[in-house]
């Protein structure tokens, strides 16, 4: 129902509806900095502003970049230090993400703005 309901708000409002799409898609490019660490700085943020899908959604894209556990962990302690206690227990759901995906666990890993309908 979400991705009906996503369908029908981009095809009544394509111009905004995209432009998170658009904009991961010019940010995480290897550029000065490799895609790999700017998606992990995007997930420690995820992480301390608590967003479950986006969590999934880089960790996965993260471990899809060749970010090792201990990078992750490195970053997620940045999230921890920036957010307390309640970052601990949403950086436990990164580090579960990917040890399910490193385990060969197929993880429903949708970021919230919809990757499955770039452009």
């Amino acid at each position: 129902m979400t991705g009906n309901m996503y369908d029908e708000l981009r095809r009544l409002s394509p111009k905004v509806t995209g432009g998170l799409v658009r904009m991961r898609s010019e940010t995480f490019k290897d550029e000065a900095v490799p895609a790999k660490y700017k998606i992990l700085a995007a997930l420690s943020i995820v992480v301390a502003t608590k967003c479950e899908p986006c969590i999934k959604g880089y960790t996965k894209m993260a471990y899809d970049t060749g970010a090792i556990k201990n990078e992750l962990v490195e970053f997620l302690n940045v999230a921890i230090t920036e957010s307390g206690c309640p970052g601990e227990q949403w950086a436990m759901l990164a580090l579960k993400t990917y040890s399910d995906l490193d385990a060969g666990i197929k993880v429903e890993a949708d970021i919230c703005c919809h990757d499955e309908h770039e452009n």
